[in-house]
């Protein structure tokens, strides 16, 4: 096949010539040139087990065939990283407005789909874009329930607008294409978009999304996003962060935008944050999340199984509750202990937690050290670990992924893939 539209060719899995999968593609990308006839389509995103997206230059694709794409089977494992001259078809041209001009005629379209073409040389270009006439794209529908404007397969030389910055496509569109994405991996997406770009696809996305991303981005890029939402947006984004995470954003901002997002806030939230604000980083009080599960010694066992259930919960929160006498939010009652999801699933679901509670586990104070913390963890195999005050009253848990995120070099989440061994 020597002629393929981009939105199949994204579908399709990658293969090396002994028939193996490598991964699939996720997006095409090319080079624009003045000095070219069409713009050059030099290399693929695919993506490897593990949801690490991967450069394939279009020198190593040696077949386009029906429902799979067949490479040289030699594949750089290094982390996809955009370039400036580079444009990502589906990312960033997809529902462009852009301007055609036939014999004919002069109009404006917007681009639905893409066709490259391999020529003589063996080079990939584009040659055809497909796109409905008026600015509505694939989302303006009539109220027949048709959409608007007629489809047309035009060649490239009678496109002009398809260079532009993408602001342009729709950030729901890049999104749409990325849906099946965990956070980490979205988030990765869009560390590699362009400052202003980032900020559009940002605002796209509604606050638990945006907030379970804003987690897994490195510092500067947090930072960057919040400045550019509106004050109100932020502090509810703030406010759909875990706690510990929300905190440690906050404390990378000015003090007095920082204190101006917490009075935007709900109080009992604001109230969470200024108090893990005063703890030092490398303590306990630090690290820990301010709402981790929390139930009453009188709750069932089907009952505090159908709380660890929610889907909100990260698996390190979920496999542990912590038992406590009213109230049962931070600053709680008198803690009274422990119970490990593992015990849960063991006993009659009528049964009372409190009555298997694990009294042993010594808790932790706010100011401890993250090594006294780290050692807990390790010694006990523990997923969690409680942080009471000076009265015997929950005020947080500090869970391994936490310790891990805190250890780890300060970079890691821009590197998360290039891992180095140690001695």
């Amino acid at each position: 096949m020597t002629r393929v539209f981009v939105a199949r060719l994204a579908e399709l899995s990658v293969f090396d010539p002994l028939g193996d999968q490598v991964g699939r593609v996720r997006d095409v990308v090319v080079h624009f040139s003045s000095g070219r006839r069409a713009p050059r389509v030099i290399g693929l995103v695919v993506e490897v087990p593990g949801r690490r997206r991967v450069f394939e230059p279009m020198t190593r694709v040696t077949s386009v065939d029906a429902g799979q794409v067949i490479t040289t089977g030699l594949v750089n494992m290094r982390r996809f990283e955009q370039r400036t001259s580079e444009t990502l078809v589906l990312a960033e041209l997809f529902e462009r407005m852009i301007r055609v001009t036939t014999a004919d005629e002069m109009f404006e379209a917007t681009v639905e789909d893409i066709a490259i073409e391999q020529e003589p040389n063996r080079d990939w270009v584009i040659v055809k874009v497909f796109a409905r006439k008026g600015s509505g794209g694939a989302r303006s529908i009539s109220r027949l329930g048709r959409r608007r404007g007629e489809t047309v397969l035009v060649d490239i030389q009678q496109v002009t607008g398809l260079q532009h910055e993408a602001e342009n496509q729709s950030a729901a569109k890049l999104l749409e294409n990325y849906d099946d994405l965990r956070p980490a991996d979205l988030a990765e997406v869009i560390h590699d978009l362009n400052p202003k770009r980032r900020a559009s696809v940002a605002a796209a996305l509604d606050d638990e999304r945006l907030a379970d991303v804003l987690e897994e981005l490195p510092e500067d890029d947090q930072v960057e996003i919040l400045r550019g939402l509106g004050r109100e947006r932020a502090a509810d984004v703030l406010e759909a962060m875990q706690p510990d995470d929300a905190a440690d954003l906050l404390s990378e901002l000015a003090p007095e935008k920082a204190e101006e997002l917490l009075r935007l806030m709900e109080p009992d939230e604001a109230a969470d944050l200024r108090r893990l604000l005063t703890y030092d980083e490398d303590t306990a009080g630090g690290l820990m999340t301010t709402e981790p599960v929390i139930l009453g010694p009188e709750a069932t066992i089907a009952e505090a199984l159908a709380v660890v259930r929610r889907i909100e919960l990260s698996p390190a929160l979920a496999a542990t509750v912590f038992v406590c006498r009213p109230p049962l939010e931070t600053p709680t009652g008198k803690f009274l202990g422990v119970v490990h999801i593992q015990r849960l699933l063991r006993e009659p679901p009528h049964a009372f937690i409190g009555s298997i509670l694990d009294k042993d586990l010594e808790p932790l104070t706010p100011d401890a050290p993250i090594g006294r913390v780290t050692r807990m963890l390790a010694t006990y195999n523990l997923v969690g670990v409680p942080v009471v005050d000076e009265d015997g009253r929950l005020v947080g848990a500090v869970t391994v992924d936490d310790v891990l995120d805190h250890i780890l070099p300060d970079d890691w989440r821009e590197e998360r893939h290039e891992v180095t061994h140690g001695p």
